[in-house]
């Protein structure tokens, strides 16, 4: 394992970015020939390339995830929720829950990744909390009453 960590390192400090992704010049290829067979310098280069690419994933998403986590945060306040709810805000309620579920994942997943302080969550939690109550407030009435005030409908047990 030590070995391929370190042609690995010798090889990011080779490569150069090409049309078809990274490349080794000649020269660096001729110089790594000298200990290491062709197919460890091409799993080597295709180690550092995907290496290369995750953190640069893991940078976007991370980006992208605090953004909406921000956004999606404005609808932890009670009146903004209530609109969302009622259909009269931007974005659909079962939008936000889409959303809102995806962000959760990738930002349980982005821990492991994070260098940084993580996006502030109270509005972001907040949103998780009303999410989750939402739709069950019915249920939760004394008597199954509806906010009409009128008894629920007796079904055929």
């Amino acid at each position: 394992m030590g070995r391929i960590v370190e042609l690995c390192g010798e090889i990011a400090a080779a490569v150069e970015e090409g049309a078809d992704g990274f490349v080794l010049s000649p020269e660096a290829w001729s110089q790594l020939r000298e200990d290491w067979p062709e197919e460890d310098i091409q799993d080597g280069i295709n180690l550092v390339t995907d290496s290369f690419f995750q953190a640069e994933l893991v940078e976007a998403a991370d980006s992208l995830s605090a953004r909406l986590v921000e956004i999606l945060g404005a609808y932890g306040e009670e009146k903004a929720f209530s609109r969302a709810a009622s259909g009269q805000a931007t974005l659909d309620i079962d939008v936000i829950q889409q959303l809102a579920h995806r962000v959760e994942q990738l930002e349980e997943i982005l821990e492991a990744f994070r260098d940084d302080e993580p996006p502030d969550r109270q509005g972001f939690d907040a949103l998780q909390r009303r999410l989750i109550d939402f739709g069950i407030e019915d249920e939760m009435r004394p008597d199954g009453a509806n906010p009409d005030g009128k008894a629920p409908p007796v079904g055929d047990d």
